[in-house]
């Protein structure tokens, strides 16, 4: 599949919770991982998804927020997803930050140099990934 979505994460559907609009789909990923998406009770239909479906969860790089450090904080973003820097990419304003999770999927973040310089952000350092269940697109084969 071709996107511009550099996030492209290769999933099974574990669970389905369905709401009054929204419903919850749960992805296990290769390593272990699980990544939420909230998507319309209209999309679960057309798409045909069900628990042991293969899907991919698409998220957008500026999606991505990272953090070095929760300070005791919980937040509400439900994906969290902890890797380690593999490469920083800086550009004019913005830089791209290449997380790598444990199962080997990768995560691409668009954050601005002054993130990448307060969060001392580096290769190898570990970072969590967040993004909010409402930011994944899911994808199935026709």
């Amino acid at each position: 599949m071709l996107t511009s979505a550099r996030n492209q994460f290769s999933g099974t559907i574990k669970d389905i919770n369905i709401g009054a609009v929204n419903a919850e789909v749960i992805i296990g990923l290769k390593g272990g991982e699980t990544i939420i998406a909230s998507i319309t009770k209209d999309s679960i239909e057309n798409l045909g998804l069900k628990p042991g479906k293969d899907v991919i969860a698409l998220v957008k790089a500026p999606q991505i927020i990272l953090v070095t450090d929760f300070g005791g904080y919980k937040l509400s973003a439900r994906n969290q997803l902890t890797g380690a820097i593999t490469q920083v990419k800086p550009g004019v304003v913005n830089a791209e930050v290449d997380i790598q999770l444990k199962g080997g999927d990768m995560i691409a973040a668009t954050v601005t140099n002054e993130s990448v310089a307060n969060l001392g952000l580096k290769k190898g350092l570990a970072v969590t990934a967040v993004f909010k269940a409402g930011a994944v697109i899911l994808a199935v084969a026709s």
